[in-house]
Parts: structure tokens; sequence; C-alpha cells
């Protein structure tokens, strides 16, 4: 364990930047950002971090970074105030990995082209950092009394599951998040479909299984086929996971997010979204709605996906083992023992199931003023957009902050077209230069809103 610490005296108070230039600033910041490469693996964070102490050290403003393995960089800074509980902005430096043959641009360059920077992390989730960055130097510049402490913290290791990141500093630097009760992260924001324009504040996720599954057989020349193998074994049993279908299971957050977001659907989908539990079980609709929103429909039921799988290094050989890596992802209410337990069931006895990680379900109130404030902020910026709270189908660190008791929500103030959401893990991943400004406007109000009186 490598563990660094810089601490910076504060000087002086600027005079606040008038919203433009701050703006500005934020486009610049984002393209140098997406520039730094802290694909995970093996990560390479501490780029990162050095990145966002420059710009801290040019503010005058204190911070530390923290190394939990060598190059696993880990930041953040506090602006103090008031005795109540204290506010933190959380993001991820790491991101994932992205193939140049099928991207318009460098996935490292930051271009903007037609109005949009490109990147590894325009969406996912350097953008969300730059426009937290922006709020929090906002409030420094302008030397307000806050009533609460604010925190900016970018970490590592998100990507496969923060245990070099929030989880590491959670365990190693528990005082930093003694005195905080609220959390803005990522996991929900806005979408523009058709016209309309729907925000989410996401209070819940499902919940991430990572299993590993092994078969053994005797080895042999590939010239020589066998009855049974380990690779055989295996893909029988990945086939009868293939063709197993989880039932649906209608949560009541996942009712109420169905029911908030009816009103921004086509007519045929209005009907179905007020009532999903009786929709999907309507023939033909679950295909349609797995073609049409697939994060949708991972909300009706648990999930696995096939990622990844291996067996003999070489050709002609069968080898004694094989192995596939599943992502499951499972309802936030689901017992993860009775899901292992049906697994099993579906596999069969000749394939060993490992655990590689799984979390805690963990969700936040929508009962809060903070909430309120995140939807009265998104109204004054969005006056026709749609605001409820949500459902993520995936993870984020979120988890380890709920499981402290911290109240955490998902939430990125922009509205991000349709069309632009699948560059998130995807190809062509980019935001526009619009949207980051209008994000550096919106958090800046909610988060004044929350910590000046």
């Amino acid at each position: 364990m490598v563990v660094v610490c810089v601490l910076l005296f504060t000087g002086p108070v600027h005079a606040q930047v008038a919203g433009g230039e701050l703006e500005d600033q934020a486009v610049t910041w984002l393209q140098e950002y997406i520039r730094i490469n802290t694909v995970n693996p093996p990560g390479n964070e501490i780029a990162g971090a050095r990145f966002l102490a420059a710009i801290f050290d040019s503010e005058g403003i204190p911070y530390e970074i923290a190394e939990s393995a060598p190059g696993r960089g880990n930041i953040w800074a506090r602006l103090e105030g008031g005795d109540e509980p204290g506010l933190l902005l959380l993001h991820h430096i790491d991101v994932v990995p992205a193939d140049p043959r099928y991207w318009i641009t460098d996935p490292l360059s930051g271009e903007i082209l037609d109005g949009n920077i490109y990147g590894r992390g325009a969406l996912d989730t350097k953008s969300l950092g730059i426009i937290q960055l922006a709020a929090f130097l906002d409030l420094h510049r302008s030397g307000v009394e806050l009533s609460r402490d604010v925190v900016f913290m970018a970490t590592a290791d998100e990507e496969a599951g923060g245990l070099f990141g929030v989880g590491w500093l959670i365990e190693q630097r528990p005082e930093l998040f003694a005195n905080i009760g609220y959390a803005l992260n990522e996991g929900g924001g806005g979408s523009l479909t058709d016209g309309r324009t729907q925000f989410s504040i996401e209070i819940t996720q499902k919940v991430p299984y990572w299993l590993r599954l092994t078969t053994r057989g005797e080895p042999g020349h590939g010239s020589r086929p066998q009855a049974s193998t380990a690779v055989t074994e295996l893909v029988a049993a990945l086939d009868r996971l293939r063709e197993h279908d989880f039932p649906f299971r209608v949560i009541p957050a996942v009712d109420a997010y169905f029911r908030g977001m009816a009103v921004t659907r086509s007519p045929t989908w209005q009907r179905r979204y007020v009532d999903i539990a009786a929709a999907i079980q309507q023939p033909g609709v679950a295909d349609e709605l797995r073609n049409e929103n697939p994060s949708h429909y991972a909300l009706l039921r648990n999930t696995c996906s096939m990622t990844r799988l291996s067996a003999s290094e070489k050709i002609n050989v069968i080898p004694t083992e094989a192995w596939a890596e599943l992502d499951c992802r499972l309802l936030p209410d689901q017992s993860p023992e009775a899901f292992l337990q049906e697994l099993g069931d579906i596999l069969g006895e000749a394939v060993d199931v490992e655990t590689l990680m799984g979390f805690t379900p963990a969700s936040s109130s929508a009962e809060t003023g903070l909430f309120r404030t995140i939807e009265d902020v998104t109204h004054d910026h969005y006056p026709e957009a749609h605001v409820v709270p949500s459902v993520l189908q995936a993870f984020t660190d979120s988890h380890f902050l709920r499981d402290l008791g911290i109240t955490a929500y998902g939430f990125r103030p922009v509205a991000i077209p349709s069309e632009d959401s699948g560059g998130v893990h995807g190809n062509n991943e980019r935001i526009s230069v619009e949207n980051v400004r209008l994000g550096v406007t919106a958090m800046s109000d909610i988060v004044r809103s929350w910590v000046v009186d």
C-alpha cells in the first residue's frame, strides 16, 4: 500500500467568476481530462488525480491524494461550512477500454466535432466530475458562507467494483465520511427522446453478482474427441442458462419509476408503463421492451450476461478446465442465496460457481430536502421536464455510501439525447459542449441552493 498526501494552505478568496467564464473552463478541462489515460485495467488514476490537483493548486484549495495501490490514485478537497450534515460530490476517474477501430476519433482525444466532445469518459463519468468541480470552485471563488461542508472527491476503480477507490477510502480513511449526510454521484440524469425530456434521480440500483463458472474433465489430444469434456460441459451449461428466463417481478420502487415515466412515453407505452406488471405478461411486450429499451427491461427481472470465456491455451489440446464469467444483476430485494440456488439448478452439478463480487442492496429516501432541491432546480432549467425517482439497472459507488447511512442520489443535471446514450461503455462516447455548459450552471444552482442559507 502506498499513500501520498499533499496539503496546501488556502490562498486568498477569489471574486466570483462570471458563469460564462467558468463554463468555458469546464469545456477545456473536460477535453484535457479525457486525454489522460485512466483506462481500467490498469487504471492509472493517479494521473487524473494529479490533473485535478493542479487545478486546486491554481485555486489555492487544500487537498489530499492517496494511492490505494501504486498508480491507483484518489483525491479529495473540502470547503468548510456550518454544522449541517455535509455534501459529497463524487465521481470516478477510471474509464473502461475503447477500441479505436470503431470510433470516428481517437477515444482519448477529447476532440470537438459538430458541437460534441468525444472520448472515453465523456459521459461515464469525467463530464460529471468536471461539472461537479466547476460547482465546487464556484463556491470557493464566491467566498459565500456555507451551512455545511462540501467535499469534492474523485476516486479509482469504480468500473471494477471500487475496492481500490471508495471502498478502500471507507476502510482506510473513515473520518472523511464521518460528517457527510448527503452525496451526489452518477446514476441518474436527463434523457431527450422524440422531443420529450425526462429526468431521473437514482435512489437505488440492482445488486451486482459477478460469478465464475468452472467445469473439469479429462484432458487429451484434439484429434481424439471425447464424449464429454470440460468445454462441452461448460457450453451445455451456458446454453441452459441462455434458454432460461428468470421470472418477471416488479418491485414497488420499479413500479413507481415506470408510472413516473409513463407521461413521457408514446401512447402505447404510456398504457403499459402505468401497469408494467400486467403489461409484461402480455404476449410480445417483453421482447418489444427489450428491443426498444433494454435498460428498462433489465429492471423487471434478475439478469445474467455471459461476458468472458476461456479454456485451452492450444488449439489441439482438450483442457482439464474451462471457465466462464457472468455479470449477474439482482433486483434490490433478491436474496443472493436463493438466486445462487436457482442458478445452480439451471447450470447443473458439473459446474462449480464462485462469487467474485457481490454487494448488499441499499436505497436512499426520496423524501428529503436535497431531493426536492434537485427537482426544483431541474424544473427551473427544464420547465417541461418530468422528474422521477429511479432504479438503476447498473451499479455505482453509491452503495458504499448508502451502507454508511449517507443519502446518495445519482444525478447528472443535463438531458442526453437518446441516440448519444449508447456511448456509455460503447463506441463514439460523447457529450455536447452545450450540455457541459448547461450542466455547470445547473449543478452550481443545486449545490448553492443546498449549502448556502
